[in-house]
């Protein structure tokens, strides 16, 4: 006999009910957004709700600072939840809810509660067997060629045997009873799906301590918070089984009303097409908020891990996600993560974005601790007429620094691959034949300044693209930037011929 569950397909409205679950273990990573996303688009698609849960009963690996960069991440990128920890009243939607506390390690009585029923129930047992005993036994079914999981050695135990082990002071896990029989369920993005049962084996719920595992609480919290969709990563499809078995008997003790619909979401691969880890420095949400992408062009790019808008559609915004989003529609297959893709994305975003908008994101690269110019130095006004041609440029929002500092350093930065790149054999007569038109030429006019160097490059033979390196070298240090003749208006007529002058003595040095 195969035992079935198809979840509740189609369900919609406010009945919808997904939640995030992330341990509090170090920063933040892509793949945990990929997934916060999914989550949170299908909730305000079907108009559900998002329950924002941590499961932090790992005490090792668990810290309060992750768990505030958990908090401030989902913030940052605009994901905000129905239910869950830290209530504000900021106008960001968090927190509160019926079914709190959020935080798994508020919640120890009512594992053990639940544990405790599951034992009365015969749904769980003690297991009494050592490590060692365990180990001896898995390695055997391995000679053996048969399945290596747990074989049911405490399944049955007679209360008398009981008895003698804690007499012996033998300590004991807790584990659940599988069915005996295959277990199929209709995975969202993966189809049907089905479980032979000497592939999952009885597994512990309780460690020896009586602390609770992830194969009890999880299933208990969406149980008890009325989940009605699980969307989740492909590596705990393997769970899903044993999850199944557990929901369905928390519904006959009455603890759980439903089968959550699952949807496992695909890997997200990494360099070498292998599984992007934590470990990859490409994986941390850290890294992202550091260069200056916008939440709404990281969002954009990991939505396409697994999911598109459209065949012939890459650019949308989180309103036009939400309007579209399908689970059903997500793509089984693994996705390669490509950073130059993410960045054009990004780049296409800060293009979008309102004039005055793209000002302020700019802010904070314009000061301590990533401008290296002096606070003193720095022009709101002379920032902002560079502002338009800046935001056509620009990848990432951190390249506003390199691409304006010429106007707030004392002197253009020193780097002696550009000059040696831009300061050919004759660049010293060539500046000073653009000095001297540079300064007759008329400073209202960008037109004109480009005028200027381009009749001193023909009087050298050189065409504009050569007539300038030397000249954007000289002045802002750098063989790529802005465009130049704009760039010079902005810094005026003084400050360029101060800088040409100091090139030609560096030159004739």
């Amino acid at each position: 006999m195969t035992t079935e569950f198809s979840g509740r397909e189609g369900t919609a409205g406010s009945d919808v009910r997904v939640r995030f679950c992330p341990s509090p273990t170090g920063n933040p990573h892509v793949g945990l957004v990929r997934t916060a996303l999914f989550n949170w688009a299908y909730a305000r698609h079907t108009g559900g709700t998002l329950v924002f849960r941590i499961e932090d009963t790992d005490a090792a690996r668990d810290s309060e600072e992750s768990y505030q960069q958990l908090l401030d991440a989902m913030r940052w990128l605009g994901l905000d939840w129905d239910e869950g920890p830290e209530v504000r009243e900021d106008g960001f939607v968090a927190g509160g809810g019926p079914h709190g506390p959020y935080r798994q390690s508020q919640r120890m009585d009512i594992y053990a509660d639940v544990a405790r029923k599951l034992l009365d129930g015969g749904y769980a047992y003690p297991c009494y067997c050592t490590a060692e005993e365990l180990e001896h036994r898995r390695e055997q079914a391995r000679k053996e060629g048969r399945p290596s999981g747990y074989d049911g050695a405490c399944r049955d135990l007679s209360g008398e045997r009981i008895a003698a082990y804690e007499a012996e002071g033998r300590s004991h896990v807790v584990r659940f009873r599988m069915p005996d029989e295959p277990i199929t369920f209709t995975d969202a993005v993966r189809g049907e799906i089905t479980f032979q049962p000497e592939n999952v084996t009885d597994y512990g719920i309780l460690r020896a301590n009586g602390a609770p595992l992830y194969t009890l609480v999880n299933p208990v919290d969406d149980a008890l918070m009325d989940i009605t969709h699980v969307f989740r990563g492909e590596d705990l499809l393997s769970s899903t089984p044993r999850q199944i078995a557990l929901y369905w008997a928390l519904m006959e003790l009455g603890i759980a009303e439903r089968v959550p619909e699952f949807a496992h979401l695909p890997y997200v691969m990494g360099e070498g097409n292998k599984k992007l880890s934590k470990r990859d420095p490409q994986s941390s949400l850290n890294l992202y908020r550091e260069r200056g992408f916008l939440p709404e062009g990281l969002l954009n790019y990991l939505s396409l891990l697994g999911w598109s808008i459209s065949e012939d559609r890459d650019i949308f915004s989180r309103d036009e996600m939400v309007a579209a989003f399908d689970i059903h529609e997500v793509n089984a297959n693994p996705a390669r993560f490509d950073l130059k893709k993410c960045e054009a994305i990004n780049a296409t975003h800060l293009r979008e974005l309102p004039l005055g908008d793209f000002v302020a994101a700019c802010e904070p690269w314009l000061k301590a601790p990533y401008a290296p110019w002096p606070a003193r130095n720095f022009s709101q006004q002379a920032f902002e007429e560079l502002a338009p041609l800046a935001q056509t440029r620009l990848t990432v929002l951190s390249d506003i620094t390199d691409n304006v500092d010429f106007l707030f350093l004392d002197q253009p930065v020193e780097d002696e691959k550009s000059w040696q790149k831009a300061m050919k054999e004759g660049s010293a007569d060539l500046l000073r034949t653009a000095r001297g038109k540079l300064d007759v030429a008329d400073w209202t006019s960008a037109d004109a300044l480009k005028e200027a160097v381009l009749a001193a490059g023909e009087e050298h033979g050189l065409k504009l693209g050569k007539a300038q390196a030397p000249v954007r070298v000289a002045v802002t240090g750098r063989t790529v930037g802005l465009p130049l003749f704009e760039s010079l208006q902005v810094l005026g007529k003084d400050r360029t011929l101060e800088r040409v002058d100091a090139a030609l003595a560096k030159l004739d040095s």
